[in-house]
């Protein structure tokens, strides 16, 4: 449990594992502590979550004694727990599978779980359910907490339904009780295009009203309820993202007049209305409301310095960052963490400076601060940007030694892009077979930062068999590709700087396929660009008259390619006035 609250969750899920392997039977509260950390953490955390649910189920219900794990049979909170891993995932199934065990356990669902229960909603898209949501809780005789209130109010504002969120919030500070009307009045026009979990929810929720009956027969909320600062922030964060920085700032003048102390503006408030200046670049606006904070007695945390950090960090001003954690940690007393040194390390990288970068990595690590998979990637990238293919290696191997971080796809993908920049092909090729090895595969990134690396080191020949194998993945799931290899999406990136090379090549044949390819994916190819190479490069490609008949013979199946790709630039060609097609009968395929 320590080792879980403490943020050491891969240590504390060690322990856990390591004891059934031993034959012992973790306490409840401990193993659901982890549990729990794992749902809310990211990458793989909520799936590790259910696997570790899983095997602790598994061992109770196979003991021949059942008595005999009455200490680590799972309660309401650890069954919370695993739901909310599987809200995270948007995993309904598993939510249904999971909701209807919780009985065999003598367990109940309390309001935490349909709290956790909106969150689902909101992850799949089923705003119309929010309010059977709400209905179940009083249907089931639950009283509803202000966190319900909450959750509702952050589930219509994630779906940038700002009106139906004001609408909840301005009925709580009437007192009304009749907000199951209100919500069904406010989205009647609304329904579900969402069919995968029409099954499901239903089940989950047997004796809710369904939204589409009349006001008459809504569910009254057991009580009244007043909005708190927490409510009006999330609220704020709506506007916030929608752009509306007025509104934010008279939310926090509103909420300073509010009566209710509980309303007042918290550091959560305060640090929304310095992030909404922060997103607009108003950095001295922002430092205002900082110290307003302190003059309120309102102490700024953490959080707040960060998003300071970030703000003149993207206006390129890593002067003022420096000056800025230095006084976080001197004038303020907080410490920074993690996050605020991967800022000011990718501040670094903004402007070139990849010895400052690693200096405030070393200092991170001298101060017992744990490298992230952020720190180790955003290092990498420093090291990339500035030519050090090597230092980047010896980076990513410094993630791989570390066991409290994963190596992803992103850091494989920035090794790669760390040779690419120098034009190394072969060390760069070596990497993406090793990355194959340990089970991951290439993306669009990885085969965007390969072309890049090909057409700086110009070499036509490595860009033609990256192409073909790009076709082979763009086919997803067809014959000969196993299906453990997902398809790819190409972008615009990627096959922009296949089509630059093969002209520059003179592989029209190949160009014209790599065209044919953007225009089914929605992307413009730029002919603007490939005719200026045509015309700089090609244009006097086939006018030798001195050429021997064997040697125009070669060559004529590449002047017929040269001519349906100038047919394609729109430039004059032979196929204009006539119909033709390069390979009847071929989509963008070619053995040539």
């Amino acid at each position: 449990m320590c080792a879980a609250k403490s943020g050491s969750v891969l240590y504390a899920s060690s322990i856990i594992k390591s004891m059934l392997r031993s034959g012992y039977l973790p306490h409840v509260k401990a193993w659901s502590a982890v549990v729990s950390r794992l749902a809310a953490s990211a990458d793989d955390g909520p799936v590790d979550a259910l696997k570790l649910f899983s095997s602790v189920i598994q061992r109770i219900r196979h003991l021949p004694d059942p008595s005999i794990a009455k200490d680590a049979r799972p309660d309401t909170a650890a069954y919370n727990a695993v739901l909310n891993g599987c809200a995270n995932v948007g995993d309904t199934k598993k939510f249904l599978e999971l909701f209807q065990e919780i009985s065999e356990f003598k367990a109940k669902p309390d309001v935490l779980t349909y709290n956790i229960m909106i969150k689902l909603c909101a992850r799949v898209g089923r705003k119309d359910l929010l309010v059977s949501v709400l209905e179940e809780i009083i249907g089931q005789g639950i009283t509803p907490c202000i966190t319900t209130l909450h959750s509702l109010v952050a589930a219509y504002v994630g779906f940038n339904d700002l009106e139906t969120a004001e609408n909840l919030v301005q009925a709580l500070r009437e007192g009304r009780q009749d907000l199951c009307k209100i919500l069904k009045d406010s989205n009647s026009d609304y329904s579900s295009n969402e069919v995968e979990d029409d099954n499901v929810f239903p089940k989950l929720l047997p004796t809710s009203v369904p939204s589409k009956s009349s006001y008459e027969e809504s569910r009254l909320l057991p009580k009244k309820y007043m909005p708190d600062s927490r409510m009006y922030t999330t609220l704020m964060k709506g506007y916030m993202k929608t752009g509306r920085v007025s509104d934010v700032v008279r939310m926090l003048e509103a909420m300073r007049h509010q009566s209710d102390k509980a309303s007042h503006p918290d550091h959560v408030t305060y640090t929304t209305v310095v992030s909404t200046l922060v997103n607009v670049g108003a950095m001295d606006r922002a430092r205002q409301v900082l110290a307003e904070m302190a003059r309120v007695g309102v102490p700024a945390n953490r959080i707040t310095y960060n998003i300071l950090l970030k703000g003149y960090c993207q206006q390129v001003n890593v002067e003022k960052a420096k000056e800025l954690i230095k006084e976080m940690e001197n004038d303020a007393g907080i410490e920074p963490d993690v996050v605020s040194y991967n800022i000011v390390i990718d501040g670094c990288i903004l402007i070139d400076d990849s010895a400052g970068a690693l200096a405030y990595f070393n200092e991170m690590r001298a101060r017992g601060i744990a490298p992230s998979k952020i720190s180790y990637t955003t290092l990498m990238k420093a090291f990339a940007l500035t030519g050090q293919p090597k230092l980047v290696n010896n980076v990513f191997d410094e993630m791989r030694k570390d066991p409290r971080v994963k190596v992803d796809l992103v850091a494989w993908n920035m090794l790669v892009e760390g040779y690419c920049r120098q034009g190394l092909v072969e060390e760069a090729k070596k990497v993406i077979q090793r990355m194959r090895e340990d089970g991951f595969h290439p993306d669009v990134a990885t085969y965007g930062s390969l072309a890049n690396g090909i057409a700086l080191a110009r070499k036509p020949g490595e860009a033609l068999l990256l192409w073909n194998e790009i076709k082979e993945r763009l086919k997803g799931g067809e014959e000969g590709i196993p299906p453990s290899v997902p398809p790819l999406k190409p972008d615009a990136g990627l096959l922009d700087t296949l089509a630059d090379v093969c002209v520059r090549s003179a592989f029209f044949k190949k160009a014209l396929e790599i065209g044919a390819c953007m225009e089914e994916n929605g992307i413009s190819p730029n002919k603007t660009k490939y005719t200026r190479i045509y015309v700089e490069m090609h244009s006097r490609m086939f006018t030798s008259k001195h050429a021997s008949r064997a040697r125009q013979d070669r060559r004529s199946e590449r002047k017929r390619a040269a001519e349906a790709f100038k047919f394609w630039l729109g430039l004059p060609n032979s196929y204009y006035g006539s119909e033709w097609r390069l390979e009847p009968g071929n989509d963008y395929t070619d053995n040539s």
